[in-house]
């Protein structure tokens, strides 16, 4: 959803051209024993999951361009080429490896990530310290990568550019993890263990390393080795922080041992606790977002996520906290004015009304407010608040901080109702001329308020967001954020909406949700 809402962003910005990769990684010998132990074949196992995955996005509508396969002949022809450069580079050597395997994390791990426990039957065994997953001592002969090598090439990479990893914790872990013990990677399995994966070319009684498989996903998709220096590497990884080293150390290591650049940014993002506890199967807190989008819609439940989800920081979820923060801001705050400032009793010409200058002057100073027009001093800290937005959201999701720029939008949200419900529109007498004025004022400064937020929630609530601007008549090519403007009666100049007829009325653009 975050890789989502910034592809939506950046195409409303009309920043040149934006794609969303995304896609399952399904070799690996976790996946080998998964089918197995149902009964299958693993490419039928991964046809059937990777098609769930698939469902997933699209049910939360996940705009993706490409979804790539790791079993797909392209990939697998791609990857082949990868081992290709790095043989060629002179960074791989066959050498016998051996230390602590786990297979539900396909990777090695050293005896400072473990811990001693028992297992079902009561026997001593050593799981990872983080996930609790059992590991098996594994010796073997594979290809190694000289990752050692690579210590101070990474090292600079980081230094000469400090947003390369964003959040800036994982960018200071990443630099801790090059001041500690930084052993070669071993690349590759044998093929008598691992038969469910891309063979070493050349080698036959080798299998490439899932991950270094999977890795390449992110070239594969942009059609290396021919075609991928079009958008490569102005490329924005969105990754959780469980795969932090995968993707900040050994993947920049693989690329410039390949003759590539790293990623221009690899954005890091948390998990979500429930109840403050971490998801798990066996203590049957596992939150399915099909479910989810069922209970909140679509739109509801991308809202929670973006909106409360800090990437630094794992995050709690509870249904009755879902509830309570889309029924304040999106069903009663926003909703409730598009409905209050387009209803027929307030505006019966169903119009966007006019300005009026008198009744809202322009003003360099907010202390001046008083005595000139009708509106008062707060009403003017709106309009600033208002015009500075689209700048702030902007750069807040710039920098991969979203949900401050919907805490932004929010607050603005709040301030606009504190503005209806100070000058009272409902009270005003339609057939006097001056109060006239004055209502339509109001109206024309809620509605141009609330354009603004539809445009700018786009990304985040993208059927929500066409609901709104839809009743307000903005239409589809007026969507945009390069010329988003505001209030442009305020400054003199001519409003394109004004006096414009509003659309059809589109229902409740929120229902609120109730306690079940």
């Amino acid at each position: 959803l975050l890789a989502d809402a910034l592809l939506r962003h950046r195409r409303l910005r009309a920043a040149g051209p934006a794609r969303l990769c995304t896609g399952t990684d399904e070799h690996g010998l976790k996946i080998q024993q998964a089918a197995a132990a149902a009964g299958t074949s693993p490419p039928e196992l991964c046809e059937r999951v990777s098609g769930l995955f698939r469902q997933a996005l699209t049910q939360a509508g996940v705009a993706y361009t490409d979804f790539i396969r790791t079993s797909e002949p392209r990939h697998q022809r791609a990857v082949r080429h990868f081992w290709g450069a790095l043989r060629d580079g002179g960074v791989l050597y066959k050498g016998s490896y051996e230390g602590w395997y786990c297979t539900p994390e396909e990777s090695f791990l050293p005896e400072s990530q473990l811990a001693e426990r028992t297992d079902s039957q009561g026997r001593p065994c050593k799981v990872s310290l983080e996930t609790g997953h059992e590991v098996h001592w594994t010796k073997e002969e594979n290809y190694m990568f000289r990752l050692s090598a690579f210590r101070d090439p990474l090292r600079n990479w980081l230094l000469d550019n400090p947003r390369a990893i964003f959040p800036n914790p994982f960018y200071q872990h990443v630099l801790r993890w090059l001041d500690e013990d930084l052993p070669d990677l071993s690349v590759s399995r044998e093929r008598s263990r691992l038969q469910w994966g891309i063979p070493v070319p050349s080698d036959p009684t080798q299998t490439i390393y899932v991950w270094v498989d999977a890795l390449v996903n992110y070239l594969s998709v942009l059609g290396y080795p021919e075609s991928h220096g079009s958008w490569w590497p102005a490329v924005h990884h969105v990754v959780g922080k469980d795969i932090l080293k995968f993707h900040a150390l050994y993947w920049p290591a693989l690329l410039l041992a390949a003759g590539l650049d790293p990623p221009e940014r690899i954005l890091v993002h948390s998990h979500w606790t429930v109840r403050g506890q971490k998801m798990s199967k066996s203590l049957g807190n596992v939150v399915d977002p099909a479910v989810c989008v069922g209970q909140y819609g679509v739109d509801g439940f991308r809202y929670f996520l973006l909106r409360q989800g800090v990437p630094e920081r794992d995050c709690d979820y509870y249904d009755e906290k879902v509830a309570k923060l889309v029924n304040s801001e999106l069903a009663d705050a926003l909703g409730g004015l598009l409905n209050r400032s387009t209803a027929s009793s307030i505006n019966p010409s169903n119009t966007y009304p006019r300005f009026s200058e008198r009744c809202f002057p322009k003003i360099l100073d907010t202390r001046e407010a008083k005595g000139t027009g009708r509106a008062s001093a707060e009403d003017y800290e709106l309009v600033a608040a208002v015009a500075s937005l689209p700048a702030q959201v902007d750069g807040y999701f710039e920098a991969f901080q979203i949900y401050k720029a919907l805490e932004c939008i929010a607050q603005c949200v709040r301030q606009t109702n504190g503005f209806f419900q100070r000058h009272r529109p409902w009270k005003l007498d339609r057939r006097d001329a001056v109060e006239q004025l004055w209502l339509d004022t109001i109206l024309h400064v809620t509605l141009e308020c609330l354009r603004v937020y539809g445009t700018l929630l786009q990304p985040v609530v993208p059927h929500m967001a066409d609901k709104l601007l839809s009743r307000l008549a903005v239409g589809k090519g007026e969507r945009g954020l390069s010329d988003l403007t505001f209030l442009a009666r305020y400054d003199g100049k001519p409003c394109p909406f004004e006096g414009r007829q509003l659309g059809p009325d589109t229902g409740v653009l929120f229902h609120r949700l109730g306690k079940s």
